[in-house]
């Protein structure tokens, strides 16, 4: 080959390699220039809201299956908002016949000396007794007392769907505002009717992972007497994934003044936490063949709403 050729030779091997590198290059540019894929679609409220009351009323059958320990530290104010008082209590909940019961097992870090827990044990025999009582007898399960989160999601209305992201999961949270046109079952569901917040959805599961709330007026039933709620009282309430099969009470907190009848009195701030998820089934004895079920972390900041 002579000289000439030689050069046209590396010459041409030089513009191919530069070719190449050019197309590369312009690969490269127009994959960073290329749009982004298009976010997932929201879903429908009216849709998901349904699916997510289907699955709270399972949840609360098999929540049924399981007992945990409750710390609850609860702080009263006095008239000038000056901590006045505070209690920590821990407790057992479980149920028996459908019933929930909640036995006291410490205060203040103290476990009850022996007269405390002989009284605390009748208190508790004699409610497992009412429970089987009306189980036998084909009544609801105190209904009169409690307000589900299947009934909480059927008292309101919901707005305002947005996409975020809570302990690791993908969630939808929306606007929640109680339905003064909906019918209530008890008093305490009156209180549905005057409160707004948000509620978060785990996309996956359907399932209630928090609900914050506030009354933005004052609300009362019976004059105070059965229901006495204070304006700007709030609270918040997260739920766990438990045992992957079901999502349990996790934590709570709140501030403000409730008096609901003979089964809730706050006047300042209460906060607690739920752990040790066990799984059980009742039967002749209070505690027959408990599971250990591994506790999930619960801690999470709140996410961005917006």
């Amino acid at each position: 080959m002579c000289k000439r050729d030689a050069g046209f030779h590396r010459l041409g091997k030089f513009q191919i390699r530069s070719v190449i590198g050019l197309m590369c290059w312009y690969s490269a540019f127009a994959a960073c220039q290329a749009p982004d894929p298009a976010p997932k679609p929201l879903p429908n409220i009216a849709t998901m809201m349904q699916a997510v009351e289907a699955h709270q009323k399972a949840s609360e059958a098999l929540i049924k299956n399981y007992i945990y320990t409750s710390t609850v530290t609860q702080t009263e104010l006095d008239g000038q908002g000056h901590p006045k008082k505070t209690e920590t209590t821990e407790s057992e909940v479980f149920y028996i016949n459908g019933t929930r019961l909640v036995r006291l097992l410490k205060k203040d870090g103290k476990p009850l000396d022996e007269k405390e827990a002989k009284k605390e044990n009748e208190r508790i025999d004699k409610a497992i007794a009412k429970a089987r009582e009306r189980q036998e007898k084909g009544e609801p399960d105190r209904k009169r007392e409690e307000v589900s989160y299947a009934r909480f999601l059927e008292l309101g209305s919901f707005t305002n769907e947005r996409r975020v992201m809570l302990r690791g999961r993908p969630t939808i949270a929306v606007d929640y505002i109680g339905d003064p046109k909906a019918k209530t079952h008890n008093p305490l569901e009156g209180m549905i009717h005057e409160l707004s917040g948000t509620v978060w959805v785990d996309e996956q599961d359907n399932a209630l992972s928090r609900v914050e709330g506030h009354f933005a007026n004052n609300f009362k039933i019976g004059g105070g007497l059965l229901i006495n709620v204070a304006k700007d009282t709030s609270f918040q309430a997260d739920t766990v994934k438990v045992n992957d099969e079901v999502w349990l009470p996790a934590a709570f907190s709140g501030q403000g003044s409730v008096r609901a009848m003979l089964f809730y009195n706050l006047h300042g701030k209460a906060s607690g936490n739920n752990s040790n998820y066990r799984k059980f089934k009742s039967g002749a004895t209070i505690m027959p063949g408990i599971q250990e079920v591994e506790t999930p972390p619960t801690t999470d900041p709140a996410p961005d709403p917006k």
